[in-house]
């Protein structure tokens, strides 16, 4: 980590007090501006593949630790957030993983102390070493002194990442949703189960900081609808013909996207972000996803399980949809959807001019004086 920042400006350049606004999303152009200028000479696929070892090391450090979904979906979109704004070569991304982690505890209720998540990600990160722990819990008997180090460091991030979100602690999930609006749209249970775990991958990616979760719900539940047709027709055949249904509905434009607050298009990328992850998944079966088929189990079970081996990572099983099956989905997809439309980004014509001043240069700072606010410019003030 580089306390530094070369690239903010010295401290009689800095104003003696500033507002700094919590944008609760992102455009896509903001999205792809800010990721650019983070992401410094790695490549778009590096990038990638760096932000699912990032996710999947939280999954793993979350599952062992038994966290309940929302507080590792928090913590993953935590995650995303602070590569927005920081560079990835000057932070590690265990610090980073760990700190978002702990501050989505925070959010969630579901409080552990610093030291105990170091603990747990340590039997994670060196698994022969909890093999030949003699501690019940499989604790690895770690340096004090870099366990400390660890957690000052640990300390220091989890600052910074306070400071992306303004102190805001708000945290909507789009899981109650999946199920909601799945049930008003009459799809199978099956379907419902499949969508709920394209939800879980959802937060590996950069969705649910771009689209409100009633969005992120939808599209899910439109993404396994399309699936559906990969797989054998269940019996009944009813509810083959129910998920029709719910792909027909989503895939055309109608009244339910007043009802819903949602629009075809939104609901068309996620699916895309979502299947290019499950191809991903499929050409590399290493990778750490979620979506299986509905029956089967976690690739990260509880640690209450009995069965479950105290050391290491267990290994996910494999995806039920073979890499070209995908593909020609997506090439059906693009066949028949909606024109794309243009990618504004909020507030201005130039991200760069939301991103590139004071706004950055002052987070994680001590010198002046910053109001974090809890909304966007023009939202402040209404309500907010």
């Amino acid at each position: 980590m580089d306390p530094g920042h070369s690239r903010v400006p010295s401290p009689s350049q800095l104003p003696a007090s500033f507002s700094k606004y919590h944008h609760p999303y992102f455009t896509a152009a903001e999205v792809q501006y800010l990721s650019e200028k983070q992401r410094g000479k790695l490549s778009a696929t590096q990038e990638e593949k760096a932000r699912q070892q990032a996710c999947g090391f939280i999954e793993a450090v979350g599952s062992k630790i038994g966290f309940p979904r929302k507080t590792l979906a928090t913590a993953q979109n935590l995650y995303h957030r602070f590569h927005l704004f920081f560079p990835r070569k000057d932070f590690n991304y265990h610090d980073v993983t760990l700190a978002a982690l702990y501050v989505s505890t925070k959010m969630h209720d579901t409080l552990k102390k610093p030291r105990e998540i170091l603990m747990v990600s340590y039997a994670v990160r060196f698994p022969e070493l909890a093999a030949k722990s003699k501690s019940v819990g499989g604790e690895v008997d770690m340096d004090p002194a870099t366990a400390e180090n660890d957690r000052q460091r640990l300390l220091a991030v989890e600052r910074l990442i306070l400071e992306t979100i303004c102190f805001n602690f708000t945290s909507k999930m789009p899981f109650s949703y999946v199920i909601k609006i799945g049930r008003k749209l009459k799809a199978s249970k099956k379907l419902i189960k499949c969508a709920w775990r394209l939800t879980i991958d959802s937060h590996r990616t950069l969705v649910p900081i771009m689209y409100p979760p009633n969005i992120v719900a939808l599209g899910c539940l439109y993404t396994a609808s399309l699936l559906t047709t990969l797989e054998p027709p269940p019996s009944p055949l009813v509810e083959a013909q129910l998920d029709s249904r719910v792909a027909t509905i989503l895939k055309g434009k109608g009244d339910w996207e007043r009802t819903y607050m949602a629009e075809a298009e939104d609901l068309q990328e996620i699916a895309h972000v979502l299947i290019d992850l499950l191809i991903q998944a499929a050409q590399n079966p290493s990778a750490n996803t979620s979506p299986r088929t509905p029956a089967s189990p976690s690739p990260h079970p509880s640690p209450r399980n009995q069965h479950l081996s105290s050391t290491g990572t267990p290994q996910p099983p494999p995806i039920p949809y073979k890499a070209d099956q995908l593909i020609r989905l997506k090439i059906m997809m693009r066949q028949n959807e909606h024109p794309l439309r243009p990618q504004q980004p909020l507030g201005s014509a130039d991200p760069s001019e939301l991103y590139n001043g004071n706004d950055i240069a002052m987070l994680g700072r001590n010198q002046g004086t910053v109001r974090f606010l809890f909304g966007p410019p023009g939202v402040v003030g209404q309500g907010v």
